[in-house]
């Protein structure tokens, strides 16, 4: 370990990732792109790097077809008056990488897109009675009176069912405090299966019932994002029974936190009520994954529970007590955008797990989207801040993001905006995941070729020397691993290779070794006998002379 000096593996880290980055300022995806990618070190710097994503496609409505709801003569058409382009959308699903269904919060109604993202099925109602009493202007019905409105819808889930084999959708329908199952019969029709309204039990205490998103689980159950409740999302079973919260924050543990805690043991009845309640902050958006975890974000700025991955009994599995370091969006409080010229602060707004496992991680406040593999590794950052209309890959007001196969989605609800920004992955975007694929399974030698191809491009990326330090390991060649650890600041790698490193040198030169400690051996005893024979010699002599 002597000589791992920090001073001196940060300068070769950022110089790698400075000489890189000037290098390639003439690669096409830095002059497409409003924004210059960048990467953390293991320092928690921001390095350069290069474009894990770029802009494929930017989506309006008018390339969505919007126009054919209001062509009379299209099978789609709703009336002459409705509007052909989104309106402050909010969320959006992907449907077994064959479809987009869209919350067009403004227009109160639900699209359905092909992957081609052209409309394909119109909702503006549910068929069916409803729980709510339309008579006190709790819901608006349908002209004919058979079905109830969508107002503000904010979030949807869709998914096969299992038990009718239909396909389902559930809303999150904001405005009429409601969340609704519906089976999907056609490209205009949806038919009420079950309605979830304000539970009357004593344990849900919020005076209203607004439900900005909704995930199902593989047992049906239910569970909204619901505003003003912090206890976590409401959950349901299939049914419509309330059954409780689910994976509740936790209150962020702060000096002035603590203190008042402290300071309520000692304080009168008439302090405390004056004091501030510390109470969990409420989390924005969820997903869940092909194992039914569900993941949480939370908006406001806090290092607690910015996001977790909640196992079936509702705990965060990646909870910072137990040891283990996560860092989700910019490791600062305050961001410094080159784009906008302006200090931005972390407020993650949603997140969409891959079929693979990829996390994508939206931050409002930037603009930005953080990839991570299923280890929390951070992958890439893409996007930026920017309320300028004709510059791709920026964002003025991203509500939602989501995976599409390969590619990553984002949709922009801002008035003057309102579309879908799709990313696909550069060649530097492809060698990563190739790497990051195989890395994850430990099947590092694999990845070697990925991460040789990745360095190439950026040799200040962290994960590549670690990745080729793991191969180098694998191959026993520790000492070629020892220099890729030092490189990476991967001090726990770094010791485990220096230590096989020593038991390989210890076995190589075992025979050497043997040879001296005998020969030292026996020259020891000898001097011993040569010692001893000379002090018998002399006492003799001076016995002679006595």
């Amino acid at each position: 370990m002597n000589g791992f000096k920090f001073s001196v593996r940060k300068l070769i880290s950022l110089s790698l990732a400075a000489c890189t980055a000037l290098s390639m300022m003439s690669v096409t995806a830095f002059a497409d792109e409003p924004y210059r990618p960048y990467t953390y070190d293991n320092w928690d710097t921001a390095i350069p790097s290069q474009a894990g994503y770029t802009v494929k496609r930017t989506v309006t409505g008018k390339d969505m077809r919007l126009d054919k709801l209001s062509d009379p003569a299209d099978p789609l058409f709703y009336n002459e008056e409705a509007s052909d382009s989104l309106s402050e959308a909010r969320d959006f699903f992907v449907y077994d990488d064959k479809e987009i269904w869209v919350a067009d919060t403004g227009n109160s109604r639900i699209l359905r897109l092909n992957t081609d993202f052209e409309v394909t099925g119109r909702y503006y109602f549910i068929n069916g009675p409803t729980k709510l009493d339309p008579s006190a202007g709790e819901i608006a019905l349908t002209e004919d009176g058979t079905g109830s409105m969508l107002k503000e819808p904010q979030g949807l889930f869709v998914m096969k069912s299992p038990t009718t084999g239909k396909q389902t959708i559930f809303i999150a329908d904001y405005a009429n405090a409601r969340v609704v199952r519906a089976s999907v019969d056609s490209a205009t029709q949806l038919t009420m299966e079950q309605e979830y309204i304000k539970p009357t039990e004593k344990l849900y205490t919020s005076k209203t019932f607004n439900p900005t998103k909704v995930i199902v689980d593989y047992a049906e159950n239910v569970y909204a994002v619901v505003k003003s409740v912090n206890t976590g999302s409401v959950q349901f079973k299939k049914d419509g029974s309330f059954t409780g919260f689910y994976g509740a924050n936790r209150v962020e543990v702060t000096a002035k936190v603590v203190a008042q805690k402290l300071w309520r043991k000692v304080a009168s009845n008439a302090q405390i009520e004056g004091m501030t309640r510390n109470v969990p902050v409420e989390y924005a958006n969820f997903d869940i994954d092909n194992e039914g975890f569900i993941y949480t974000v939370t908006e406001v700025s806090t290092d607690t529970d910015a996001v977790k991955k909640i196992n079936p009994a509702g705990y965060n599995i990646w909870d910072n007590v137990v040891g283990n370091d996560y860092n989700f969006g910019d490791h600062t409080d305050a961001v410094w955008d080159m784009a906008t010229k302006k200090t931005y602060a972390t407020k993650l707004t949603d997140i969409a797990i891959s079929d693979e496992g990829l996390i994508n991680v939206l931050d409002f406040e930037t603009g930005r989207v953080f990839q991570y593999d299923r280890l929390c590794n951070l992958i890439c950052i893409f996007g930026t801040k920017n309320s300028a209309a004709d510059q791709r890959g920026s964002f003025s007001s991203p509500n939602a993001v989501e995976a599409l196969d390969d590619y990553v989605i984002v949709l922009e609800g801002a008035k003057t905006r309102n579309d879908i920004t799709v990313f696909e992955r550069t060649s530097f975007g492809e060698n990563l995941h190739k790497a990051f694929s195989y890395y994850d399974e430990g099947l590092y030698v694999e990845a070697s070729p990925y991460w040789n191809e990745v360095i190439k491009r950026d040799g200040g990326y962290t994960y590549a020397h670690i990745g080729l330090g793991k191969a180098d390991l694998k191959n026993h060649e520790y000492r070629k691993a020892m220099k890729r650890f030092k490189i990476a600041n991967d001090k726990k790698d770094y010791d485990k290779a220096f230590e096989y490193y020593r038991e390989q040198w210890l076995q190589d030169h075992f025979t050497l070794i043997a040879i001296v400690l005998l020969g030292l051996v026996v020259l020891s005893i000898v001097v011993k006998i040569i010692r001893s024979n000379g002090i018998t010699r002399l006492r003799r002599r001076m016995m002679e002379v006595d």
